[in-house]
């Protein structure tokens, strides 16, 4: 397969674990970098052996030795710079969310239709043996009628100048982290009857930040009739990532299904006898650039396709709605 010629907008925290180390891992050519602050872009990619180091974004997003851009810019700027991606013809991995919102989902998926590009969302867990594992035993049937979805994501709080808390910058504990929650409900709604939706939700908002959630917590419901509760947080104390499905005949409860390479631990209960499944350390980030690649250059289907991303933008602005929160704001086009 011939090597995806990789560039890099800005120099993010996430950067190293989500793209750099599993380029290097998989042998993909990591071709350019650029970022706000030239001098840290420089020793971004002398730190990480980024080929080239370039004026800026636009520079890094139309450059000829670039195939496909990663995109983990703040999330009110993954829209506007996937759509300058793909106006220049680039293939784009995005970081979550895909867009601030549904209507901006939707044309960054029409405008990567209309262009052939391949344009996903990296929810990497979804690429990880572990998930798929879960998936697996939901669909055989070995846990019996599913009664109920349970996810939760926990982090410590980001730093007060963290983007993360900016409404203008589409941030919010939601955007962060309970995408997860709600894209691991979306997954096994494939196999419960049809996409979840929202029931009721609640959220706490953070004082300094109006518009902004501290938490949120999501009741859901398949069409099977199963039900969900999708929770996320970031002001908690520690990293909390579970997974629980239960059914008429077992359950199964994985440690950590957003980050298995920290904790690759799947208990499964059947019939009143639980077993450990170790499913592997390899990380999420390196399976899905593999799962990219081979949807760019050899037509394999990725999973979090931009049609994906649509639905899921659509479910995170039901949930901000029932939570009584506004949807986020989209920025300026670049």
């Amino acid at each position: 397969m011939e090597p995806l010629r990789l560039g890099v907008l800005g120099a993010a925290r996430i950067s190293p674990p989500a793209i750099i180390d599993p380029a290097h891992a998989t042998g993909t050519p990591l071709v350019a970098v650029a970022a706000r602050d030239p001098k840290r872009a420089r020793e971004f990619a002398q730190a990480h052996g980024i080929e080239q180091v370039l004026d800026d974004y636009r520079a890094v997003v139309t450059s000829p030795d670039v195939d496909a851009i990663y995109n983990p810019l703040p999330n009110g700027l993954h829209g506007p710079w996937n759509l300058a991606a793909i106006a220049a013809g680039k293939h784009v991995l995005s970081e979550k969310p895909f867009a601030s919102d549904l209507s901006e989902a939707i044309e960054v998926r029409d405008a990567a239709n209309a262009a052939g590009v391949c344009v996903g969302e990296a929810f990497h867990y979804w690429y990880h043996p572990l998930m798929q594992r879960v998936l697996d035993l939901v669909g055989s049937g070995a846990l019996g009628e599913i009664e109920s979805v349970d996810a939760d994501m926990q982090i410590p709080p980001p730093s007060d100048s963290d983007p993360r808390w900016s409404f203008a910058l589409a941030g919010g504990a939601l955007m962060d982290v309970g995408c997860y929650s709600l894209h691991a409900h979306r997954a096994l709604g494939a196999l419960l009857g049809g996409e979840p939706t929202v029931v009721a939700a609640r959220a706490g908002e953070r004082r300094q930040d109006p518009g902004v959630d501290e938490w949120l917590d999501v009741d859901l419901v398949f069409p099977s009739g199963a039900t969900g509760s999708a929770r996320c947080s970031m002001v908690c104390e520690g990293v909390h990532m579970p997974l629980r499905v239960t059914g008429t005949k077992g359950s199964l409860y994985a440690h950590n299904f957003a980050l298995p390479q920290l904790d690759d631990q799947l208990e499964v209960t059947i019939d009143g006898q639980t077993t450990v499944h170790p499913m592997g350390t390899r990380t999420t980030y390196t399976y899905q650039l593999e799962a990219f690649t081979a949807w760019v250059r050899d037509g394999q289907p990725f999973a979090t396709d931009a049609d994906d991303a649509v639905l899921q933008a659509g479910l995170i602005d039901d949930s901000y709605r029932a939570a009584g929160l506004p949807t986020r704001p989209r920025s300026p086009k670049v």
